[in-house]
């Protein structure tokens, strides 16, 4: 994937089976790591943040939030960025050598793998609130009822089109499948498919499937349900149609929004972390818009997606209260609102995010597809994984010929099994 800040920090991306680790195993390491303290010694004063902020323009956003929020609070905070597919297992090696950072922002999908092994302190009992956080958003930082992850903004998917080309061809913004398929026929011409999306084998595509999933009434647990089947048998339509490139069981989500700004797709599902981009190329109009539902009136349930800032357990309960303290300041309001109208994410906390929605109305689309969303890990926690690498397996061969019932029965049993 193309290494800009949106994919590094905030949405969901692809991570190869081998770097999946096991639950056991994360829990050997974390454990060693809690009962026996920090080995390293450290700077009273200075505090580390592990984050995946690549990119430049991320790095420096978050370098000035985290100088701000030091001056306030006396003391220094460093930043520490690796590549997101780096978090977890940089995190468990630095357990396994007793030289964690104070503050670990993960993706909300893998928080509870760290947490389920013992690995984070409930931020409430640092002295986080919660009350000004919508309900879906404090179950995106919990794991089994315990607050752990504290988020700034959240993110999730969103159908964008290009207004040009719709006006040209005199089709209407869909709101439904039916919908969505007749347009995308229309708008397929020469060498422009009518929508553009993420099927690849990694999280990305699993990513823009549960929207399809959800509002269909599908659920994680039971991936050979009627409903998923309908679901998948709905992006073969799309293929089969000629509407959606071959090439989508291939492309990264950044890949799908490289060819709508090509013009080689009308439409596309994508999210927030694109608009920076999208927005170099001045002569692409393009809005958004909810994703389409299986009838009209249905919910569109899309994922919720993002990082959480959390507190490593580490035993030293002195710097875990001041890394508590540092998490409540960048995840303050006006540190959040800040955040999202750099990053074009939602805000978090709700006065933060009623401000945003006034401040960039063409996205306001986007914070009602939010506020119906929901967490990945909400069901399944840290068994999300194996339930993803399974459905990844599953979109490679029902989008290659196999049936999507063939393809999902052998997915269910993949997740169960865990082979």
């Amino acid at each position: 994937m193309t290494a800009h800040p949106p994919v590094a920090a905030h949405r969901a991306r692809g991570r190869s089976r081998g770097a999946v680790t096991s639950i056991a195993a994360v829990s050997v390491l974390i454990a060693g790591a809690a009962l026996t303290g920090c080995a390293q010694q450290r700077d009273s004063d200075v505090y580390t943040v592990m984050n995946s902020s690549t990119d430049e323009t991320y790095h420096r956003w978050d370098a000035e939030a985290m100088a701000r929020c030091g001056k306030q609070l006396g003391v220094r905070i460093e930043q520490q960025s690796v590549p997101a597919a780096q978090v977890m297992t940089k995190a468990l090696r630095m357990a396994s050598s007793k030289s964690l950072p104070d503050i670990v922002q993960f993706d909300a999908s893998e928080m509870p793998t760290f947490a389920d092994a013992g690995g984070l302190v409930d931020l409430r009992t640092l002295g986080l609130a919660t009350d000004d956080i919508p309900e879906g958003i404090v179950d995106f930082g919990s794991y089994k009822g315990t607050y752990y992850g504290a988020a700034r903004s959240v993110n999730t998917l969103a159908l964008f089109y290009n207004k040009d080309i719709l006006d040209e061809a005199g089709v209407r913004v869909p709101t439904t499948w039916d919908e969505l398929r007749q347009a995308a026929k229309k708008l397929t011409e020469g060498n422009r498919y009518g929508v553009a999306l993420s099927a690849g084998g990694a999280e990305d595509g699993v990513f823009q499937f549960t929207p399809f999933m959800w509002s269909n009434g599908g659920d994680e647990t039971d991936l050979d349900s009627p409903q998923v089947v309908e679901a998948l048998d709905y992006w073969k339509a799309l293929l089969q149609d000629g509407s959606l490139s071959k090439s989508t069981v291939n492309w990264t989500q950044a890949d799908v929004n490289d060819q709508f700004m090509a013009g080689n797709a009308a439409m596309m599902i994508n999210g927030p972390w694109q608009v920076e981009t999208l927005n170099t190329r001045k002569s692409l109009h393009w809005e958004i818009a909810q994703i389409p539902v299986p009838e009209a009136g249905a919910d569109s349930v899309g994922p919720l997606g993002g990082a959480v800032l959390t507190v490593p357990n580490t035993g030293d309960t002195e710097r875990e209260r001041t890394a508590g303290r540092i998490v409540a300041c960048l995840a303050s309001e006006k540190e959040q609102l800040t955040y999202a109208l750099n990053s074009w994410m939602v805000p978090a906390n709700e006065k933060a995010a009623a401000q945003w929605r006034q401040e960039v109305p063409e996205l306001d689309a986007l914070a009602d597809q939010v506020a119906a969303a929901r967490s990945r890990t909400a069901k399944l926690g840290a068994g999300w994984s194996g339930v993803s690498l399974a459905l990844q397996s599953a979109f490679q061969s029902a989008l290659t010929g196999q049936s999507s019932e063939t393809a999902l029965q052998r997915a269910q049993q993949r997740a169960t099994s865990g082979n």
